[in-house]
């Protein structure tokens, strides 16, 4: 069953383009990703599913509702997280979960099984400000107040932004958990390394979807041989392997350059020949296995433009 159905929605701010003809489909009880760098169009898309925003063309429904016609139906079954932690700074966790409960016409006592498992973490501070709270317990306190009153359909934008490591790792855990309750979840993320932990994901750059499917099968249409390339000094190395011959386009991953080559003008062997002669000090050249991010450069550069 689709739970979210997008077809050819566009939307502009004037001069700039937001979204152009975006469809896509997320079936029930899956996890799905918008993957894309800020600005890409991402938190437009959520606000207009959300029945925030209407489209300039175009139409979207989430079970079956209209995101225009049915928008107060559709606010009754879904649970928005923003991008920016958006509760009530002046009022504690308590105060704050009560609040967005009443709003649905319920409260924290008859829908508290639905927000235990992650509440129980943060209720011992029930009466602290939520101001006054570290970036992972307003994440969890957020998350709570958009599963209070039993959404089949969740809209996360951006929700691990500005969040440490080991609460991203601990957010991704809590969103498995509510999956296997049959909750449909549509989060966006600019991290590419979230990419792989959806059930499927769609590319986002400039408005458009420039690729969608399981993060596998992406990766497995990566079209060419990929080079992990390490060496000192790291930022003239990455300007001095642009410019050798057979190079198709290189960009920097953390402490090494990731290179995509024409096999039929070089290879590995002959790339480091090359960077040892240029007086390049401790060079590594590795075959790879491309990851999402390597296939986002690619499909939002064209393959060719990361000389």
């Amino acid at each position: 069953m689709v739970a979210i159905d997008v077809n050819d929605v566009s939307k502009r701010y004037g001069d700039c383009q937001a979204l152009s003809h975006i469809s896509l489909q997320v079936e029930q009880g899956e996890i799905f990703g918008l993957i894309g760098p800020d600005g890409a169009g991402k938190s437009t898309l959520f606000r207009i599913l959300t029945s925030l925003l209407l489209p300039d063309s175009g139409s979207a429904s989430i079970e079956g509702f209209d995101v225009v016609k049915d928008y107060m139906e559709i606010r009754k079954r879904i649970g928005y997280m923003p991008g920016r932690f958006s509760l009530y700074q002046d009022l504690s966790v308590e105060e704050n979960l009560d609040f967005f409960a009443t709003i649905f016409g319920t409260t924290i006592q008859a829908n508290y099984d639905s927000i235990k498992e992650i509440y129980s973490q943060i209720e011992p501070f029930k009466e602290r400000k939520a101001g006054k709270l570290s970036g992972g317990m307003k994440q969890k306190l957020a998350l709570c107040c958009v599963l209070v009153h039993k959404p089949s359909v969740l809209f996360l934008d951006e929700p691990t932004t500005g969040v440490d490591a080991v609460s991203r790792k601990e957010f991704w855990s809590m969103l498995y958990r509510i999956r296997s309750g049959g909750v449909t979840i549509f989060v966006s993320t600019p991290y590419m390394d979230e990419a792989a932990r959806c059930d499927r994901i769609a590319l986002i750059q400039q408005g458009r979807i420039i690729d969608n499917g399981t993060p596998q099968q992406i990766v497995e249409k990566y079209p060419y041989t990929l080079l992990g390339i390490a060496g000192h000094p790291i930022y003239p190395l990455l300007k001095f392997v642009r410019g050798c011959s057979g190079v198709l386009s290189c960009f920097a991953f953390g402490a090494e350059h990731h290179a995509a080559i024409d096999t039929a003008l070089t290879n590995a062997d002959d790339l480091k020949k090359k960077i040892e002669a240029a007086g390049f000090m401790d060079c590594v050249v590795r075959e790879i296995k491309p990851g999402i991010e390597d296939c986002f450069m690619q499909l939002a550069k064209g393959g060719n433009n990361g000389k």
